[in-house]
């Protein structure tokens, strides 16, 4: 079945959904996103979004703040029109429903957090919940939009893209999304297709991520021949709730943000030899701390201490750690925290311009899955809500101009075929090969690399890829048949970047390379050369 839209918006977290209110406005948009409507990153995002909104801080802080936590990669122009778009966006977002936690101190309206990297507190925040309260006031927004249709359980396959002779891309006409629940895979023809499926956690082993992040839009859009940089920057979160039955629990930022001290399992303190911030340190300088203090020590945990602030104060300002926390009987009003670090984002991605056009025509991408330059070697905290914002309201922006004259392409396309494709008998090889992947990424490509784990990495992903192409070539289509395909690719890419970059920098850190060097001050481009058809 062939299904026509306007806008096809692959992925329903906080881009996604706040470019649907917005292209609602000029025609048709069909959300593609592979679970429940509300599964994505920003529901899980707890710390906030950052932005200058109090008048004893200034937009040049944030852009300070910003810039010297992005390790020399950030782009300033696109830092630059991010921090001061901000306050616009935060507006909308209140006027659509969101409801940030209000200050009890005048003359501010909202509690402002403050988190690791920043000179001020200017973090809005819901709680600790603020992804979910996000997620909650746009949902009900898109809902009440007659020309915006949901697709839930769907997940896209392939990007369609028209092309040149000589395979050149020409613009892209949507995707083959296949409806999870039927078996069935459709066609999505659209003028405009624009990916904001987050992010790829799910590459590692360890992550705060949930089960959907496995990087499916920088997989479609490096397979369709868009140009992909930076993934070698991956963020590990330096604070997971460590416990045998937590499932990759993340403990906000935000805790550190007010006033949580890091410290060993013998108590005592460890972030002041690493940086003058202690442990309000930017998240790369902290996660590589806790990772060699544990090497040192042969601890599996280091512990976040916040018992000064006293029950009260925790169980309204971080009610949800509170009680996740108290499930797995820690109270953090009497006990510290033992946390371990986690893959937690990507800062590279589907390159884009300051419009959110990746270099494919027709072909958008705003949110976790795009590399916008705002971020550069490391994200500052809480900045990632803001860029999906801002770059959503720009390729709105950007589409509308152009909207009215936009021809819908002409060219027939084909309908998926499964012809020789048969009903997997072996589910086990994509277990195996999922678990396999995630290893040996955590294992060789994790917070500290070199050049000999890098090697591994790739010889064992190059052997996986192969047996998965395989296996894609010969059988149908599933979820996890094509997510297996997805986080294989990314994986890839991560290490290619990786073996690129002979530095270290930021997120990167190379044990033969520890120096940061000044050649390498640019993005790590890949560009897919073997181009192939999807199969049709």
């Amino acid at each position: 079945m062939e299904i026509k839209t306007d806008f096809l918006i692959i992925g329903s977290g906080i881009a996604g959904l706040s470019l649907a209110i917005k292209a609602a406005r000029i025609g048709s948009v069909a959300i593609v996103t592979k679970k429940e409507k509300s599964e994505s990153n920003t529901n899980y995002a707890q710390g906030g979004i950052a932005a200058v909104t109090d008048k004893t801080d200034s937009f040049e802080s944030h852009i300070n703040d910003t810039i010297n936590c992005g390790g020399g990669l950030c782009k300033k122009d696109v830092v630059d029109f991010v921090v001061r778009e901000a306050p616009p966006r935060i507006a909308e977002l209140i006027e659509w429903g969101v409801h940030f936690t209000k200050s009890e101190i005048p003359p501010h309206p909202y509690d402002l957090g403050r988190e690791g990297g920043h000179s001020r507190r200017r973090v809005l925040h819901a709680k600790d919940l603020t992804g979910h309260e996000i997620e909650r006031a746009l949902h009900e927004k898109v809902a009440a939009l007659k020309n915006v249709t949901i697709y839930e359980n769907h997940i896209g396959i392939d990007l369609l893209i028209e092309r040149e002779e000589n395979r050149t891309p020409r613009r892209c006409n949507g995707a083959y999304v296949l409806d999870i629940n039927n078996n069935i895979v459709n066609t999505y023809r659209a003028k405009y297709t624009i990916l904001s499926t987050g992010g790829a956690g799910k590459v590692y082993l360890i992550t705060t991520n949930p089960d959907i992040a496995t990087g499916d839009g920088i997989a479609m859009a490096y397979r369709a021949g868009a140009k992909i940089a930076n993934m070698e920057f991956i963020q590990f979160h330096p604070t997971c709730l460590y416990h045998p039955d937590a499932r990759s629990f993340l403990i906000s930022e935000a805790v550190r943000g007010e006033g949580g001290i890091l410290k060993l399992k013998n108590g005592s303190t460890f972030m002041e030899k690493y940086h003058v911030m202690k442990s309000l340190a930017p998240r790369d300088i902290v996660a590589k701390a806790i990772d060699n203090e544990l090497k040192m020590s042969g601890d599996e945990y280091v512990l976040l201490d916040i018992r000064h602030h006293g029950h009260d104060f925790l169980i309204n300002r971080f009610p949800n750690i509170y009680n996740k926390c108290l499930e797995f009987g820690i109270d953090i009003a009497r006990d510290p925290i033992p946390v371990v670090p986690a893959a937690h984002y990507i800062c590279g991605g589907v390159a884009v311009n300051h419009l959110g056009e990746t270099t494919i025509p027709h072909l958008f991408a705003c949110g976790e899955v795009s590399c916008t330059g705002l971020h550069g070697a490391n994200r500052l905290a809480s900045n990632s809500l803001l860029e999906a914002l801002v770059y959503s309201d720009r390729v709105c922006n950007k589409i509308a101009s152009g909207f009215a004259s936009a021809e819908e392409s002409k060219i027939p396309i084909r309908a998926w075929d499964e012809k020789g494709a048969t009903e997997s008998d072996d589910s086990v090889v994509v277990t195996n090969n999922w678990d396999e992947i995630r290893r040996c990424m955590w294992n060789y490509v994790g917070i500290v690399r070199s050049d000999k784990r890098l090697e591994r990495a790739t010889r064992r992903i190059d052997l996986i890829q192969h047996e998965i192409d395989d296996y894609y070539r010969n059988f149908k289509v599933t979820k996890n048949l094509i997510e297996l395909r997805n986080i294989t690719i990314v994986a890839k890419l991560i290490v290619e970047c990786a073996k690129k970059r002979k530095e270290s920098r930021g997120l990167h850190y190379n044990i033969d390379y520890p120096e940061t060097n000044p050649k390498f001050a640019e993005d790590t481009i890949i560009v897919n050369e073997k181009v192939n058809s999807p199969r049709s």
